[in-house]
């Protein structure tokens, strides 16, 4: 069963909706790891509800503006950003992720983040609530693994 958390703006839709298959779902992971490589946090923040809930690490996130911020601040810190997800599971109108991301800070100094994402999404596609776990490992420039445009 679906469960919405907060009402909707009708007429606003993302593809693919909710019940998932293996393809819808795994067309939803992609969407999601191309928008975040993009460090645009308006674009990414366009896939939530106007309400979506967060936690992320231990911080609580309520809705697109507090979205927006959280990302402009992650990807002031975070630079060189590059991220990949993979699907680990779906059921209905929730599906389940692990990621691994790099970047650098000021200094130079190389992370690589591996986290699981929980996501719910609401029957027009948006994603109502994100359950984001994340750990960072120090790594040197010469031990990166994902390349590609960097933002």
């Amino acid at each position: 069963m679906t469960s919405i958390i907060q009402t909707e703006t009708p007429g606003i839709y993302r593809p693919p909706l909710p019940p998932f298959d293996r393809d819808s779902a795994e067309a939803k992971v992609k969407a999601a790891e191309d928008a975040w490589n993009s460090c645009d946090a308006q674009r990414v923040a366009l896939a939530y509800t106007e309400h979506c809930q967060w936690r992320n690490r231990s911080e609580f996130i309520s809705g697109r503006g507090q979205i927006v911020d959280f990302l402009q601040r992650k990807w002031q810190r975070e630079q060189g950003y590059r991220l990949k997800k993979q699907l680990w599971s779906f059921t209905d109108n929730r599906i389940a992720v692990t990621f691994q991301y790099e970047w650098h800070d000021d200094a130079e100094h190389w992370f690589r983040s591996y986290g699981n994402e929980l996501w719910q999404f609401a029957s027009s596609g948006l994603m109502e609530r994100r359950i984001a776990s994340i750990n960072d490992l120090p790594i040197s420039k010469n031990q990166r693994q994902l390349y590609g445009e960097q933002k």
